[in-house]
């Protein structure tokens, strides 16, 4: 399934668009990953900036296919590898699988997100974003989804 926010892209102008870092650190501090996302809108809810940052990261994936898969979830039949996960060569990632186990890790308090050193208590918490605005991912454990 296509992001939907990367179609929304296509019909807004260049002003709604936000060009955001996110990061992936431990709970010390230590920055694991980081990419850039650009997403639609100012105005946010949590489900809406993980689901952009999933999509993003499978959507990547999918059309590289390189042996390692740096995201927020580890594929399902992935192995973990040095800053990522090694998936099977030539497999896609279900970008579906991996929404739904990211959304529920932040339910279970798998993961927490920071958005502007704030952290998000829900996925229907909205914050007003723009591009200066840093998102980290603070996981706890190891996330494994499809």
């Amino acid at each position: 399934m296509p992001n939907p926010y990367f179609q929304l892209l296509f019909n807004q102008s260049q002003m709604d668009t936000l060009r955001l870092k996110f990061t992936d650190e431990t709970f010390a501090g230590k920055i694991l990953n980081e990419i850039s996302i650009s997403i639609s809108g100012e105005r946010l809810t949590v489900k809406d900036i993980i689901e952009a940052r999933v999509y993003a990261e499978v959507e990547d994936y999918n059309q590289r296919l390189p042996e390692i898969y740096r995201g927020l979830v580890q594929p399902k039949d992935a192995e973990v590898a040095l800053n990522g996960f090694r998936v099977k060569p030539k497999i896609k990632v279900d970008a579906e699988k991996q929404l739904y186990t990211a959304l529920d890790a932040f339910q279970k308090n798998g993961f927490f997100v920071i958005i502007d050193n704030v952290q998000a208590e829900s996925l229907d918490d909205e914050v007003m974003l723009n591009n200066d605005s840093t998102v980290s991912f603070v996981k706890l454990t190891p996330l494994v989804g499809g």
